[in-house]
C-alpha cells in the first residue's frame, strides 16, 4: 500500500485516542486453577471463604504457665503465689489434663489453652522451683490467650474474587487449606523481529548486521507485567516469511503478537501490508515519539502489535501499549504507571508537535523530585533507557520546557533513592 493511500486511510491518533482503540480488543482471559505459590501476581478468579476458624482453638500468646486468673490475685514481687505443675504442653500438641485451682500447666507460644485454664503467666514473671512455680503477678482472665478464630472464623470471605495475589494472600490461601485456586491464566504473547539487517544474539556481527536485542527487552517486559513470552525468532524483509512466522505464532494459541520493525515508509516495511493482507488494520501512527510508525490491528482473530525497529521506540511503546493490554488480560483494571511531578534539569527543545517520552533519572531531595536527562535522545539509544528510571512527557503543544520547570514523569521502576512507597501520587490529567 502506498504512503499517500496509508496516511489518508490511517490518520495519526493522539497517544489516549491509540490506547482507547487498543484496549477495546482486550478482556479477562479464562481462569485456570494453579498451585497457590504460582498464583502470586496474578488476579484470583473466585471468592475464598474460610472452612475453619484461625486459630482453630484458643492458645497461648506467650511462653508462660497457663493457670487461673483467681489463683494470681494479690500476687507481686514480695508476695507471690506459689502454684504445682501438672504439665508440660508444646505448640502441635492437646492436653487432657485439667488446670484446677492451685495448678499450673507449662506452656509454649502457639500451645492449645488446656482445660480449666483462663490465662497466661510468661515466664519473666514467674520462677519455677522444681514441681512448684512461683508466680509474680497478677494477670487478667484472658491474659495471652488467643482465642479461636481472632484472625479468621469459618465461614468467613477472606479473600475477593479480583485481588491481586501478594505474598500475604498466597500466606493466607494456606492457612485456609487451600494447596491450589483459581486465577486468570497469564497471556501468551507472541515476539517477532523483522529487518534483513537483524541477526541472533549469539550470530557474527557481518557488515550491516545488528544483534536483535529488541526481542529480548520485550520479552522481558512481558515477563515483568505477567504475560509469558513466545519466541518467534527474526523474519526477514519478506512477505511470505513474515506471513509464515505471523502463522507460526497462531498456531501456537497466542493472545497478543508484538513485531518489531517493518512498520514505517519504506519499501522493505512490510508488517503494515501484510496486516492488511492478511487481516485488518486499526490505525497505523501515532503522534508521540519516539514511536510514531506504530501499527496495530489483528491477524487471525488476534490483536498484533507492529512496532518500530529502533530499542528504544520498541521499549517505549510496549510501556504505552502493550503493557495495558497484557494487565487488562490478567483481569487487572489498574493500568496507570505511577507519575511523579518532578523539576526538569535539562532544557528541551522540540517543534514537531508529538508528545515526547524523554528518557530521566528521576530522584528525591528534600521532598521534591528532580530529573535530568540520561544522555542523548535518540530512538536508537538503549543507554537512555539503561541510566532511566522514568519518562518525562513533553505534551504537544509544547515547544520548549525551560530548566527548572515541572513536568510529569511516567515510573519505568523506583529507585530506593526515590522513596517511591511513601509518598508517590498519580499526575492529574
Amino acid at each position: 500500500m502506498e504512503k499517500r493511500e496509508m496516511t489518508k486511510l490511517y490518520p495519526m491518533l493522539s497517544v489516549e485516542e491509540a490506547l482507547e482503540q487498543v484496549l477495546s480488543y482486550f478482556h479477562p482471559l479464562e481462569p485456570e486453577r494453579v498451585p497457590i505459590i504460582e498464583a502470586l501476581g496474578r488476579v484470583l478468579a473466585e471468592d475464598i471463604y474460610s472452612e475453619i476458624d484461625i486459630p482453630p482453638r484458643a492458645n497461648s500468646a506467650m511462653d508462660g504457665y497457663a493457670v487461673l486468673a483467681a489463683d494470681t490475685t494479690a500476687a507481686g514481687p514480695q508476695t507471690p503465689k506459689r502454684l504445682r505443675i501438672i504439665g508440660d504442653l508444646a505448640a502441635g500438641y492437646v492436653t487432657e489434663t485439667e488446670v484446677t485451682p492451685g495448678t499450673a500447666i507449662r506452656i509454649m507460644t502457639g500451645a492449645p489453652i488446656p482445660p480449666g485454664a483462663d490465662t497466661v503467666v510468661r515466664f519473666e514473671d514467674t520462677e519455677r522451683d522444681g514441681e512448684w512455680v512461683n508466680i509474680f503477678v497478677a494477670v487478667p482472665v484472658g491474659k495471652n490467650v488467643r482465642p479461636a478464630g481472632e484472625d479468621v472464623r469459618r465461614g468467613e470471605l477472606v479473600l475477593r474474587r479480583g485481588t491481586r495475589i501478594r505474598p500475604q494472600e498466597v500466606g493466607m490461601l494456606a492457612s485456609v487449606g487451600h494447596k491450589e485456586v483459581m486465577v486468570i491464566r497469564r497471556p501468551r504473547v507472541a515476539i517477532l523481529a523483522t529487518g534483513d539487517e537483524v541477526v541472533e544474539v549469539d550470530a557474527p556481527l557481518e557488515p550491516g548486521k545488528i544483534h536483535n536485542s529488541n526481542s529480548y527487552s520485550n520479552a522481558a517486559q512481558v515477563l515483568k507485567y505477567g504475560g509469558i513470552p513466545i519466541m518467534l525468532g527474526i523474519a526477514r524483509d519478506q512477505v511470505q516469511e513474515l506471513t509464515e512466522k505471523i502463522r507460526a505464532g497462531l498456531a501456537q494459541g497466542v493472545d497478543l503478537f508484538l513485531v518489531s520493525g517493518g512498520v514505517s515508509v519504506g519499501d522493505f516495511d512490510v508488517v503494515k501490508n501484510v496486516l492488511a493482507a492478511e487481516g485488518e488494520i486499526t490505525f497505523w501512527r501515532v503522534r508521540m515519539k519516539p514511536g510514531k510508525p506504530l501499527a496495530f490491528g489483528r491477524i487471525g482473530g488476534v490483536p498484533l502489535l507492529g512496532m518500530p525497529g529502533n530499542p528504544v521506540s520498541v521499549m517505549v511503546s510496549f510501556e504505552l501499549f502493550a503493557r495495558p493490554a497484557i494487565l487488562t488480560m490478567l483481569g487487572i483494571t489498574d493500568l496507570e504507571k505511577p507519575t511523579v511531578e518532578a523539576i526538569l534539569l535539562d532544557e528541551v527543545k522540540r517543534k514537531d508537535g508529538r508528545r515526547h517520552f524523554l528518557r530521566v533519572y528521576v530522584e528525591e531531595k528534600e521532598g521534591e523530585y528532580y530529573a535530568h536527562l540520561t544522555g542523548e535522545q535518540g530512538s536508537g539509544i538503549l543507554s537512555s533507557m539503561v541510566k532511566a528510571n522514568g519518562l518525562a512527557i513533553i505534551p504537544e503543544e509544547w515547544s520548549r520546557v525551560a530548566a527548572g520547570e515541572r513536568v510529569r514523569v511516567m515510573m519505568l521502576d523506583w529507585d530506593e533513592r526515590c522513596h517511591p512507597f511513601a509518598d508517590w501520587k498519580r499526575a492529574e490529567g
